[in-house]
């Protein structure tokens, strides 16, 4: 038997953190949970900044002069065109060198930083001097800058560095150059270098000697049922340092950190615990599907009969043999936004051009489907493996706005087989759904037809998990080679689980902008099924982001061609709904990305697309 939570080396004021990573993810186990502290450093930094001013009409001549005369004019010459005293030209082009907008001799030259300032309209105000504090984390290896100075509290915690060797490494902030302080600062989200706005950096230099201040942090010992894999997570507070998670499970796949001391985990106790939580999940699988199988036999029981659509009684109903095939093939069409299937095998037996046929109609109503398969622990293991010609036909049914409708992922370790239709319809037993022979005589095969709220929703929250745990490592694997095919992929497994706000949160975090067109596409497909609401807050969030895309994009055409569709479907719905969307920022943003024309109103806007 496994240890109770109560046994396991979990910090009691961890208990309510391990609560809410266990809850919500059934396939997750939190063996050992304890907080540490660690040491930052702490460097007091002024930085030089440069603001813009409007030109004066004087200014203005000047520098255009210099940048149109050929050759350009000394200031002499510039008085005499302009019949003026000379002194005048003379203070004038002095100021504007001392703002390094001219160069420093004669004739009148611009400078590359006086034709950025010119662009706009402005010329540069003197340098004016700011402090901020950089911070060197040796966990997540980078230095970060921020306006308020850290606190130096006592943490009463174990060090980390006691158990594990930490590059205690003192970056040498007077040394960097200037432009790595610059990305530094924008990353770390200070408005204090932003050139488009003509606000810039211009020099920096350390105040006082580099400070040590404590942090606390958490570290867990996570083991995926689903995935047999344990895992190191380093959290501060609930957000998850990527990057030391990272680098801790490289190192402890190393061999150089002991978890025995880190957490009193043996590896005796990890196996043993890994095992008997295996086991357990299985079991909790087999008793949902029990419990179903009970439910069933007293439907049969006392009723005989099955749904009645007309009274809404709901049930779990018994089918046998042959009247199975003819179940599946009807409860697949009734669906109107989303199927997920779980079949351990996949063959061309059942998914023959017949049922190819069924899933691109499905496709063509805006129906999203989700196909998982796998029985072995790692899928090289696998002795009976989709055939790619299945896969690639599966993955060539697309959506009316070209998204891939169906999503063929490989999750593995399991055997049960499942449908799961609109969340409402829940099909489970012996039957392989998509791998039986074509054999429709009676093989002594059972399958449940269930419609019963409690236990179509604790299916489909099981099965929906491992498609999200998928996408999300799909994501991670995804930025790493910055992969825009599998990008899609994991955007159109979460639109199908109706996750259209994480995909949208996950592209704004990663700045990549090129995928908000896929996203508005499978934000459609969420409008057109009703199962996604035009005031959902994801769609305020997609209009503020334009003010970061160039009209230069390559992907403008999607984009605008996307967010026409997108409120022309939120305004067939509810026009009001979708003026409240178009506030004076956003219709400025649409027009200047030719989303709409000059000409456009709001108002015309709605009803023509109506």
């Amino acid at each position: 038997m496994f240890l109770a939570s109560s046994a396991k080396p979990i910090d009691d004021n961890l208990k309510n953190v391990v609560d809410e990573i266990e809850a919500p993810n059934p396939s997750l186990s939190v063996l050992a949970a304890r907080q540490f502290r660690y040491s930052l450093r702490q460097t007091s930094v002024e930085v030089s900044i440069k603001e813009p001013r409007q030109f004066n009409v004087l200014e203005e001549f000047i520098i255009r002069a210099a940048i149109e005369f050929q050759p350009p004019p000394t200031e002499d010459e510039l008085a005499s065109i302009l019949g003026l005293d000379s002194v005048f030209i003379k203070t004038t082009t002095t100021t504007l060198r001392s703002l390094q907008t001219l160069s420093a001799t004669s004739p009148l030259t611009v400078t590359p930083e006086g034709r950025s300032f010119y662009e706009k309209g402005s010329v540069p105000q003197p340098p004016y001097p700011i402090q901020i504090y950089a911070i060197t984390d040796p966990l997540s290896d980078k230095i970060t800058f921020q306006s308020e100075s850290l606190n130096e509290t006592v943490i009463n915690l174990p060090d980390l560095a006691d158990f594990i060797t930490i590059d205690n490494t003192i970056a040498d902030i007077a040394s960097l150059p200037l432009e790595e302080i610059q990305k530094s600062i924008q990353a770390s989200g200070l408005a204090l270098h932003s050139p488009e706005e003509g606000k810039i950096v211009t020099s920096s230099k350390v105040l006082a000697s580099t400070q040590k201040i404590w942090r606390k942090i958490s570290l867990f010992v996570i083991f995926d049922t689903l995935e047999n894999k344990l895992s190191i997570q380093i959290r501060n507070g609930k957000q998850i340092l990527e990057s030391a998670s990272n680098w801790l499970e490289v190192i402890h796949a190393e061999g150089k950190i002991s978890l025995q001391a880190l957490c009193k985990l043996s590896t005796e106790t990890i196996n043993f615990e890994s095992e008997a939580i295996f086991r357990q999940k299985n079991t909790e699988i087999e008793a949902r599907l029990e419990n179903i199988r009970q439910k069933a036999l007293k439907a049969a029981t006392v009723n005989n009969v099955k749904i009645d659509n007309s009274t809404g009684l709901v049930e779990a109903v018994q089918l046998r043999d042959g009247k199975i095939s003819q179940a599946f093939s009807e409860v697949l069409n009734s669906a109107k936004h989303q199927i997920l299937i779980y079949s351990p095998w996949i063959n061309q037996v059942v998914v023959n051009d017949k049922f190819i046929t069924l899933i691109q109609k499905l496709a063509n109503r805006g129906v999203w489907i989700l196909i998982g398969h796998g029985i072995a622990q790692r899928q090289e293991d696998e002795d009976k493996p989709i055939p790619p010609e299945i896969e690639k036909k599966l993955r060539a049914i697309k959506t009316p706005d070209g998204l891939p409708s169906v999503q063929v992922l490989w999750l593995g370790d399991s055997h049960v087989k499942e449908v799961i239709v609109d969340r409402k319809i829940y099909l489970c037993g012996s039957h392989n759904w998509l791998s039986y022979r074509g054999n429709y005589l009676p093989l002594g095969e059972s399958v449940y037809k269930v419609t019963i709220p409690l236990q179509v929703q604790e299916a489909y929250e099981f099965l929906a998990n491992r498609f999200q745990n998928h996408a999300q490592k799909l994501w991670q694997n995804t930025l790493e080679n910055r992969n825009y095919e599998l990008a899609v992929e994991s955007l159109c497994v979460w639109g199908a689980l109706g996750m259209e706000d994480i995909a949208l949160k996950e592209i704004q975090t990663n700045n990549w902008f090129e995928l908000l067109p896929v996203w508005l596409n499978v934000a459609l497909q969420g409008l057109k099924s009703k199962n996604l609401s035009g005031d959902s807050a994801s769609f305020k969030t997609a209009l503020s982001l334009l003010s970061q895309v160039s009209i230069e994009e390559a992907f403008i055409e999607q984009l605008q061609q996307a967010w026409r569709k997108v409120i022309r479907a939120i305004a067939i719905n509810n026009p009001e709904t979708a003026l409240n969307l178009l506030s004076d920022e956003v219709w400025a943003q649409f027009i200047r990305l030719n989303i709409v024309q000059d000409s456009d109103s709001p108002n015309d806007f709605i009803l023509y697309r109506i």
